[in-house]
């Protein structure tokens, strides 16, 4: 059975039916979606009441799942999922559906760098390439997920900006996007995890051809660039790409899967009553085989 995707947004929001997440999909199931996918940059898939082992397997007819960084730095008895490849999405505290996160608990601190733009795991070597993310329970107000079409935002710089980013070189890592909000409360032991990546300011697709810019709240400098420069020059491009021409802002439903590609989006939460209403999602990222923004080793070590 063929699917439906109807566009929702310019070309950059697909809205996908016809399709039944719940149960195992075709190859050309799955191949429409890939394509789907290439053609818009999000795809949202409404009324899918789907299980956590659903969601995990629907994830893996497109690749390799990542293993979430959180649930790598959480100690075994504060995971919600001992599935590390399920990312908890939720203001449950420490898996307990009966509380929320106290205003001053660091995992809900640590969290709320997600209201900032970004894109996922931006912070690794290699980011990631398709976010699934599944609602279970949505608050009566706020807590929209935002995406910025990156193409689209590359697309409407001037020749001269295009030309002056081409080749800019820029440093990641979680650190700098909790340093935007005053967080410094790791747990010890991760320190890999947490020294700056590089990655190319413009990245070109490996299917499509398309350029995007690749900007996050995790990039921290440019290679060669002092400090305050790099980070005033990042905030100014982060200002242009997410104008509202080039935003989609996803009001969550009880069973929707929103699936994205990191490679030509950002995205980031709206704010809700975090302390009073439960926001409760599940996510599932695909390893970025093809995101090619990692810089050879020799430039790397240079830099």
């Amino acid at each position: 059975m063929s699917i439906n995707i109807r566009a929702v947004q310019q070309g950059f929001v697909g809205e996908v039916t016809a399709i039944n997440l719940c149960a195992p999909i075709t190859q050309a199931q799955a191949d429409a979606i890939e394509k789907g996918m290439d053609d818009y940059a999000v795809l949202t898939f409404p009324g899918q009441p789907m299980t956590d082992e659903q969601q995990v397997a629907f994830t893996r007819n497109f690749g390799q799942l990542e293993i979430t960084l959180a649930g790598q730095m959480a100690k075994p008895g504060e995971r919600r999922f001992q599935q590390l490849e399920l990312g908890d999405i939720s203001n449950y505290a420490n898996g307990d559906t009966s509380r929320h996160y106290a205003r001053e608990d660091k995992k809900r601190l640590y969290a709320l760098a997600n209201r900032l733009w970004h894109s996922d795991a931006s912070f690794r070597a290699v980011g990631a390439g398709y976010t699934l993310l599944h609602a279970r329970v949505v608050p009566s107000k706020g807590a929209d997920t935002q995406f910025a079409d990156m193409r689209a935002a590359y697309d409407a710089l001037s020749a001269a900006d295009k030309a002056e980013v081409e080749n800019l070189v820029c440093e990641h890592s979680i650190v700098f996007s909790r340093q935007a909000i005053g967080f410094d409360d790791y747990n010890p032991g991760f320190d890999e995890h947490l020294k700056p990546v590089p990655h190319k300011l413009v990245i070109t697709h490996p299917k499509t051809g398309r350029k995007s810019l690749y900007l996050s709240s995790h990039i921290g400098g440019i290679v060669g660039w002092p400090v305050p420069e790099a980070r005033a020059f990042i905030r100014d491009l982060t200002e242009h790409a997410t104008q509202p021409q080039f935003v989609y802002s996803h009001k969550w439903q009880v069973g929707d899967l929103v699936m994205w590609d990191n490679r030509t989006v950002m995205h980031r939460a709206t704010r809700f009553d975090d302390l009073k209403e439960v926001r409760d999602l599940r996510r599932t990222s695909l390893k970025g085989i093809g995101l090619e923004v990692k810089l050879p080793q020799a430039e790397a070590v240079a830099a």
